[in-house]
C-alpha cells in the first residue's frame, strides 16, 4: 500500500485534440441521447394504447431544445391529422356536433359556408318580393277581409232590427241594448219585454261566436298557406344553394348528411332570412342566421404540412382540454358552440403533445384528467370551475372528440422517480422511458458531432464562428463538468450559454466574428465571479479566523476535512476543521453530530463503519476499550455523506497514537470497514477550496501543502489553470490513496504498520502505538472495575 503524487499534467483539464467536425451532427446524434433516441422512436412507431412517453434528463442536458427537434423531424415524415369543427345540432342545441374533416377543408367549409348564408338571405329576399306571390298573398287576405265584412255587416243588420246593437272593441265583439229596445220596455209589460230581449240576444251571441270561430280559423287558414307558400318559395331557394355546398364536399357524408339538416331547419325557420322587424330583433329569443348556421373551426391545419408538436407550457385543466367563453348581456352571461375554444389536447391531435414535468406535477386536476383522456382516448370539455356553482340553462355540452396522439412527458430523474413513479396508473399510460445520459465517452465520433453542434450554436449567437482552440476549451470545460477526464458532459445548455457570452465579450471588444480560446475563458472568469460572492465571503471568514483552519504546524487529534457546498448557481468546496478525542471507555466511535442530530443517516453509517474497522483491527487479542468522540467543528447546519470518514479515522488514530497531524494537508474520501478508501464526489471543488485558502492565508503556498484523495478518484480530478500551475512549480501537491494506512502515513510521518502472525502490530509504527493506548486503556479499565466490585 503505497500513495501516488499526481503530476501537473494528471491534475489539470485534458486537452482533446480537435479533428474533422460533423457539421449536420445534432443533439440526438451523441452517444449520451442515442438510448433516448431509439425510445422515443420506438414510442412513436407503438400505436397501442399507453405507449406514451416520458423524457428523463438532467437539468441543462438540453433534453426540452433535443426531443423537440427530434419530434418536429419525426413529425414531418407523417402527413396532417384531420380539421375539427363544431356545428349547430339542430334538434338538440346544447349538444352541438363535431365533425372531422381532410386537413385544410375545414377553413373551406366555413368560409364557403359563410357566403352561403348571405346568398340565402338575398335569394329568400328576392324570392317573396316577387309581385305574383305578393300579390297572391295579399288578394287572399283582401278577400277573406271582405267576406269577414259583409257578414259582420249582416249582424249587424239583424241585430238593429231585433234592436240590438253590435259594438267591437280590442277586447273582442259584443252585444248591446239600444234606443229602441228601451221604448218597447215602455209599452209591453215589463216581464214579456225583458225575456223577448234576453231570447234575441242570446241568439245573437250565438251567431257572433259562430262567427269569430269562423273568421279566425279563415285567418289561420290564411296564414298556413302563406307560409306553406313560404316554406315552399324557402326550400326551392335553400336547397338550390345547398345543393352547390353539398357537390364540393360529396366525400365527406357526415357534412353532407349535416347540411341536409341545415336545409330543413332553414326551411323552417325562412323567417330568420328576411328584413327583421324591430320586435323580432328584440325578442330575447331571436338567433340571426349567421350565429345560428355558423361553422366554429375548432381545430385548422390548413397551413400545417404534418401532424403538430404542441409544447402546452402551462397545463392547467382548461388549457388542456378547451373551454367556453362567456358574453355578459344585460346582467346574465351568454354563451353557445360558437364559443368553444379548443385546448392543447385539440390543437395536438393526432401529433405529439409535450409537457414538462414539474408544471403538470403542480396541477393535480390536470394529471387526473390527463390520464383519464388517454385511458378513455376521447377529449371532453367540461365546465370544472361550475360543478359547484349555479349552472347556466343551454350552455353548451360539446360532444367529445376521438384522441389520438403521443403524450410526452419531459423532466429530470427526479420527478420521474418521485411523483410520477409513485403513481399506481403511471405504467399503465407511459410504458417508455427515453433516458439521457449525464455524460459520454470523450471518443473521436463525439467530439465530432459535439464540435459540430458547438459551431452551430456560435452562428446561432449572430453568425460567429469558434476557433479550434475555442472548441477545445469548451471540450475542456465538458470534461471536467462530467467529473471525468476521460468522458463529457451532455450539459449542452451550459456551453451554449458559455458561447453567448463568449460572442457578447468579443462584440464589445471589436473582434471578427471568429471566438478563440481566450473569449471562452474570459465568459467562464466572469460567471465565476458573479456567482461566487458566497465562496469569497467564506474563504474571507478563513482569513479573518472567523472559521478556525491551521494551514501548517503539526496538531494532534485535528485534521482538514473538505467539505462541498452548491448553491444553485455555484458550487464550491471550502476545507472543516474534523477533531477527535479519545478516552478510557467501551463507547467505541461517538458521533457528536449523530447525537445532536445534524448528522445524516449517510454520515451516521459512516461512523458505524469506522467502529468495525477498530473492533477489525484492534480488537483480535483484547476488548476495544475506548471512547472517542468527533464532529466538524464550527459546524451548523447539519452533515450529510461519508466522505469525511478517512479524515475522522486520521483524527481518532492521531489522538490515540498521540501523533499530530499534518495541518498543510487536507483530506478527503471514504472508507469501508477494511479500510479502503473509496471514491468520494465534488473533488475537484473540495481540492481547489482549499488551494484558494492556503493562496489567500497569510504565509500563501509554502509548497509543503496539498490535498489527498482516494485512488479511485483519479480521473475526477480536474483542476483550475492555477492549480495545475502551483502542482507544476512545486507549490501544491495532490497524493491519492487506495488505504487508510497510506494516508496516516503522509499526514503523520510515520510507517502504518504492518500486522504480524500474533495479531500485534510493531511498537515504533502509527498502529502499533494505538494498540499499545488501546491495552493500556484496556488494563485501567479492567482495574477500575475490579476496585468498583
Amino acid at each position: 500500500m503505497v500513495s501516488r503524487k499526481i503530476s501537473a499534467t494528471e491534475a489539470g483539464l485534458p486537452y482533446f485534440e480537435v479533428l474533422e467536425l460533423e457539421k449536420s451532427a445534432n443533439i440526438f446524434s451523441l452517444e449520451s441521447h442515442t438510448r433516448a433516441k431509439e425510445a422515443l422512436k420506438r414510442g412513436l412507431e407503438m400505436s397501442e394504447p399507453g405507449f406514451n412517453i416520458f423524457v428523463v434528463g438532467e437539468d441543462r442536458s438540453g433534453r426540452m431544445t433535443a426531443t423537440l427537434a427530434f419530434l418536429e423531424e419525426e413529425m414531418a415524415k407523417r402527413p396532417p391529422p384531420p380539421d375539427w369543427l363544431y356545428l349547430n345540432n339542430f334538434s338538440q342545441e346544447n349538444q352541438p356536433h363535431a365533425f372531422p374533416l381532410p386537413s385544410g377543408l375545414g377553413k373551406a367549409f366555413k368560409k364557403r359556408l359563410n357566403s352561403l348564408i348571405p346568398q340565402i338571405r338575398e335569394g329568400l329576399v328576392y324570392a317573396f318580393d316577387q309581385e305574383q306571390i305578393q300579390g297572391m298573398l295579399k288578394t287572399q287576405k283582401e278577400q277573406l277581409n271582405a267576406e269577414i265584412f259583409e257578414k259582420l255587416e249582416k249582424l249587424r243588420s239583424e241585430a238593429h232590427d231585433a234592436g240590438l246593437e253590435i259594438n267591437q272593441t280590442q277586447q273582442g265583439i259584443f252585444v248591446v241594448n239600444s234606443e229602441q229596445k228601451a221604448k218597447a220596455k215602455s209599452k209591453n209589460s215589463p216581464e214579456e219585454d225583458s225575456e223577448g230581449v234576453d231570447i234575441r240576444v242570446q241568439e245573437l251571441e250565438y251567431k257572433i261566436s259562430q262567427f269569430t270561430k269562423w273568421a279566425t280559423g279563415e285567418q289561420i287558414k290564411i296564414q298556413q298557406s302563406s307560409q306553406s307558400l313560404g316554406r315552399k318559395i324557402a326550400d326551392a331557394t335553400i336547397s338550390m344553394l345547398i345543393k352547390n355546398l353539398k357537390e364540393e364536399f360529396s366525400e365527406i357524408h357526415s357534412i353532407c348528411n349535416w347540411l341536409d339538416e341545415l336545409q330543413m331547419d332553414a326551411t323552417e325557420h325562412f323567417h330568420l332570412f328576411l328584413p327583421p322587424s324591430s320586435n323580432q330583433t328584440n325578442h330575447p329569443g331571436y338567433e340571426p342566421p349567421e350565429r345560428r348556421y355558423a361553422v366554429n373551426l375548432l381545430v385548422d391545419h390548413n397551413s400545417s404540412k404534418h401532424p403538430k408538436v404542441v409544447l402546452e407550457a402551462n397545463p392547467t385543466y382548461q388549457n388542456l382540454f378547451g373551454r367556453l367563453e362567456y358574453l355578459q348581456e344585460g346582467g346574465g352571461a351568454d354563451t353557445d358552440f360558437t364559443m368553444i375554444c379548443p385546448g392543447a389536447l385539440h390543437r395536438a391531435n393526432g401529433g405529439v403533445l409535450v409537457l414538462r414535468a414539474d408544471a403538470l406535477a403542480g396541477s393535480d386536476i390536470s394529471w387526473k384528467f390527463l390520464k383519464g383522456a388517454i385511458r378513455d382516448e376521447t377529449i371532453q370539455i367540461e365546465e370544472l370551475h361550475r360543478f359547484n356553482g349555479i349552472p347556466i340553462a343551454g350552455a353548451p355540452k360539446p360532444q367529445s372528440i376521438p384522441l389520438n396522439l403521443k403524450v410526452v412527458i419531459v423532466g429530470t430523474p427526479h420527478w420521474y422517480y418521485t411523483f410520477f413513479s409513485s403513481d399506481p396508473e403511471f405504467k399503465s399510460y407511459f410504458k417508455i422511458k427515453a433516458e439521457i445520459d449525464a455524460d459520454m465517452p470523450a471518443s473521436s465520433n463525439n467530439l465530432s458531432r459535439l464540435g459540430g453542434i458547438i459551431q452551430k450554436m456560435a452562428h446561432d449567437r449572430g453568425g460567429y464562428t469558434c476557433s479550434n482552440s475555442a472548441v477545445s476549451e469548451l471540450f475542456s470545460y465538458a470534461s471536467r463538468w462530467a467529473d471525468d477526464r476521460k468522458r463529457i458532459s451532455s450539459k449542452f445548455e451550459q456551453i451554449d450559454d458559455l458561447i453567448a457570452e463568449a460572442a457578447a465579450i468579443a462584440k464589445q471588444s471589436g473582434y471578427i466574428k471568429q471566438l478563440e480560446a481566450a473569449d471562452i475563458k474570459a465568459a467562464r472568469t466572469a460567471r465565476l465571479r458573479r456567482n461566487s460572492r458566497v465562496e469569497d465571503r467564506n474563504q474571507e471568514m478563513i482569513q479573518n479566523g472567523s472559521v478556525k483552519i491551521d494551514l501548517n504546524g503539526l496538531v494532534i487529534g485535528q485534521v482538514n476535512g473538505l467539505t462541498v457546498r452548491d448553491v444553485s448557481d455555484h458550487t464550491f468546496g471550502s476545507p472543516s476543521r474534523v477533531t477527535a478525542r479519545t478516552s478510557i471507555g467501551r463507547k467505541g466511535v461517538v458521533n457528536i453530530e449523530r447525537d445532536v442530530a445534524l448528522g445524516g443517516p449517510i454520515q451516521q453509517k459512516a461512523a458505524m463503519i469506522l467502529n468495525g474497522y477498530f473492533l477489525g483491527t484492534f480488537a483480535r487479542r483484547t476488548p476495544l476499550s475506548f471512547t472517542a468522540s468527533m464532529t466538524f467543528e464550527q459546524n451548523y447546519g447539519g452533515v450529510e455523506g461519508d466522505s469525511a470518514s478517512l479524515a475522522e479515522a486520521v483524527a481518532i488514530i492521531s489522538d490515540l497514537a498521540k501523533m499530530p497531524v499534518n495541518q498543510s494537508l487536507a483530506i478527503t474520501g471514504s472508507m469501508n470497514q477494511l479500510g479502503v478508501a473509496q471514491s468520494v464526489g465534488g473533488v475537484r471543488h473540495k481540492i481547489e477550496g482549499f488551494f484558494r485558502a492556503c493562496e489567500k492565508s497569510r504565509d500563501g503556498l509554502t509548497g509543503e501543502q496539498g490535498v489527498i484523495v482516494p485512488a479511485s478518484n483519479k480521473e475526477q480530478i480536474l483542476l483550475d489553470q492555477s492549480v495545475q500551475d502551483a502542482i507544476s512549480n512545486g507549490k501544491f501537491h495532490i497524493w491519492t490513496v487506495e488505504h487508510l494506512a497510506d494516508a496516516l502515513e503522509l499526514m503523520l510521518g510515520a510507517p502504518a504498520g504492518e500486522e504480524e502472525q500474533d495479531g500485534s502490530f510493531p511498537s515504533e509504527t502509527i498502529f502499533g502505538r494505538v494498540q499499545a493506548t488501546l491495552s493500556m486503556f484496556n488494563h485501567q479499565l479492567i482495574l477500575s472495575e475490579r476496585q468498583g466490585s
